[in-house]
């Protein structure tokens, strides 16, 4: 693809006609006046392969629609006539080319067989080297009314077009209409310039938010079944009336670009007036600006475009009848400019940045960010992020959350010490993240444990490693007494019943009765932490809170006086344990829930499978009662804890076995 560009009645059009033998004027007006009026277009062959041209009106008239048609394409016939030298268009022209960052183009000198070419070429040639094209743009005489010169620009042509990157195929489609009509039984057709990516028959896009599906494709006014960038490309649409689309319009792949109203450039020029038009593709869109610096301004649109980071457009002042400064994409999401000092700081930010899409930096910057929302921003994602879903966290950013995760955790265990740990929401409130996920992936970090596989809101199940108190909430649905497991070593085991004797006793002295009385506070900032029934909690579990410490350590005198004797709830209520409390104790170890107003000490299960394996087998209520010295309103929700954990079989007859012990090595 190449562009034509230079002053009104320099030859262009004639130029383009020489070179593919195809008229690129297409109004009846057009060819009345000898003047291009609208963009046209024609194709030829050269030893590189078919080459299109975009032929623009040179008119200061007309430059909105001839920055339409360079905007997309790489590469430039730069014209200027020998016999009438650089003109003042041929100066805008320049300067929309240097700000869009054109690097490739020819030189033409056009009419050289009315005047000597050499001033001309002189003339232009110190013009181009002050610009991205640059001092060694390629140079030919010709004439398109005597033929001469032109084999050497087509050999010119070539050699520009074989030095052209190849644009990545597999690049989201972002096709800038500039025409747009109807035909009889197809429907609506656009046509533009494919920089890049593919289009192909029946893929599903996206026309200024309005989904359309592909119908048909025709590259050079051949049917394709698909097309790769760069190319002249007409697609018959599906899905959207001729009358809603318009030059300016952009086809693109759904979900691969942002849609800004709102963006901040990098710009070439300062002292910008605040109402310009920006150009982009074949768009023209009214912005105001508000610089940030002397290399920075914030762009706020009339209408949002489809852009990624690093995109370059120009700034045209229509009253000055100038293009004014070039820009480059720096940020399509920017942060709300709303405090005091809050524009001065982020042109400090923008200082740094290039347009250079930087997954790393990008993140940085944002701490967190949704993978999909990054694509859409033309930025790859790093591969050093931290995961959490379809959000990435950049590694730093993570570390600090889960600091202050770890303080949020330990200064609620102090102010709410009955609560069970810090609940999900409000964790994710305190420091500001935008999704929940983003908590479980700081869970998993250093420091800190998954949570054993708990999903928020999942409860734990009986035997599944789970710290003490997990899940036992009164009416949360979970087995009797399954908020706390026996310590190490409290299984009956080989040796324990064989040798085992109905007065085995639970106690504050023996292992399966000990617990952690220590503070609620206890949780540091360094702790490990798990998620557990939604709540984020110290992995080490949480201390007894100071105040129920002395009703708690009296209820667990008592029972080690007599172990399978729960205390009566006039005795808790006189010791000020509710609810609340008792489940505070079970979560610090320091009771077992064996169902509702049932508390006994920790290992107290595995010490009545002890007492119990000196009855005869099978045994039934009344026998375990008296063997454990307790009342039925103790035996009956015990022995149901024991058949959940697999320490005793209930027969059909509601006798009992105590479950065969596994042989050495069995899991």
């Amino acid at each position: 693809m190449i562009a034509t560009a230079g002053h009104v009645d320099h030859g262009k059009s004639s130029l383009v006609r020489a070179l593919t033998g195809m008229e690129p004027d297409r109004w009846a007006e057009e060819k009345r006046r000898g003047m291009t009026l609208d963009l046209g277009f024609a194709w030829a062959r050269l030893p590189v392969g078919e080459v299109a041209f975009v032929d623009v009106p040179g008119h200061e008239r007309f430059v909105p629609t001839m920055l339409a048609g360079i905007g997309p394409v790489p590469a430039v016939l730069f014209v200027v006539a020998a016999d009438g030298g650089w003109m003042p268009q041929s100066t805008e022209h320049l300067d929309a080319l240097h700000a869009l960052g054109v690097r490739h183009g020819v030189l033409a000198v056009t009419r050289s067989d009315l005047a000597d070419p050499g001033p001309a070429l002189a003339a232009a040639r110190e013009r181009l080297a002050r610009t991205s094209l640059g001092g060694a743009v390629p140079a030919v005489a010709v004439s398109a009314a005597t033929g001469t010169g032109l084999d050497e620009l087509r050999a010119a042509l070539d050699a520009m077009l074989a030095a052209l990157p190849v644009p990545a195929a597999e690049e989201p489609v972002r096709l800038w209409v500039d025409r747009a009509f109807t035909i009889r039984g197809s429907g609506t057709v656009v046509t533009g310039t494919l920089a890049a990516g593919t289009l192909r028959v029946g893929d599903e896009l996206s026309l200024d938010g309005t989904p359309v599906s592909v119908r048909g494709l025709q590259s050079l006014e051949r049917p394709v079944s698909s097309v790769v960038g760069t190319a002249r490309v007409a697609v018959n649409l599906r899905g959207i009336a001729v009358s809603a689309v318009g030059r300016g319009a952009a086809l693109v792949t759904p979900g691969a670009w942002t849609s800004a109203s709102v963006l901040d450039v990098a710009v070439s020029a300062g002292d910008l007036a605040t109402e310009l038009t920006l150009h982009a593709g074949s768009a023209a869109v009214p912005v105001r600006v508000r610089q940030l610096g002397d290399a920075a301004a914030r762009l706020t649109l009339r209408r949002p475009l489809p852009l990624h980071v690093g995109d370059r457009m120009l700034l045209r002042d229509p009253g000055r009848h100038a293009v004014v400064a070039g820009v480059r994409v720096l940020d399509v999401d920017p942060p709300a400019l709303r405090r005091r000092g809050a524009a001065a700081d982020r042109a400090k930010a923008l200082a740094g940045l290039d347009g250079t899409p930087d997954g790393a930096g990008e993140l940085a910057r944002r701490g967190a960010v949704q993978a999909s929302r990054l694509r859409a921003m033309g930025v790859p994602a790093p591969p050093t992020a931290v995961q959490a879903g379809d959000w990435l966290v950049d590694p730093d950013q993570a570390v600090r959350w889960r600091a202050a995760l770890g303080r949020a955790v330990a200064e609620h265990a102090a102010a709410h010490p009955l609560e069970h740990g810090l609940p999900l929401e409000a964790a994710r409130q305190r420091l500001g993240l935008p999704d929940p996920r983003i908590l479980t992936a700081l869970l998993s970090l250093p420091g800190s444990q998954p949570g054993s596989g708990s999903q928020p809101g999942s409860g734990s199940q009986p035997g599944s490693g789970s710290q003490p108190g997990s899940g036992s909430q009164p009416g949360s649905g979970s087995q009797p007494g399954s908020g706390s497991q026996p310590g190490p070593g409290s299984q009956p085991g080989p040796g324990r019943r064989s040798g085992a004797n109905p007065g085995a006793r639970p106690g504050p002295g023996g292992r399966a009765g000990s617990a952690r009385l220590g503070s609620a506070g206890d949780v540091g900032v360094g702790d490990e932490l798990v998620l557990r029934d939604g709540r984020i909690v110290g992995a080490a579990g949480v201390g007894l809170p100071a105040e129920i410490r002395a009703g708690v350590e009296a209820v667990r005198a008592d029972l080690a006086e007599a172990p399978f004797v729960a205390p009566e709830a006039y005795r808790l209520a006189e010791l000020g344990l509710g609810r609340r409390e008792l489940a505070a104790a079970v979560r610090a170890g320091a009771l077992l829930r064996v169902a509702d107003g049932i508390y006994l000490l920790p290992g107290a299960d595995s010490a009545a499978a002890a007492a119990l394996a000196g009855l005869p087998q099978p045994f039934t209520l009344s026998e375990a009662r008296r063997a454990l010295g307790t009342t039925r309103r103790v035996a009956v929700p015990l022995l149901e804890l024991l058949d959940a954990r697999g320490l005793t079989r209930r027969a059909h007859d509601d006798r009992r076995t105590l479950a065969p012990r596994p042989a050495a090595g069995d899991d």
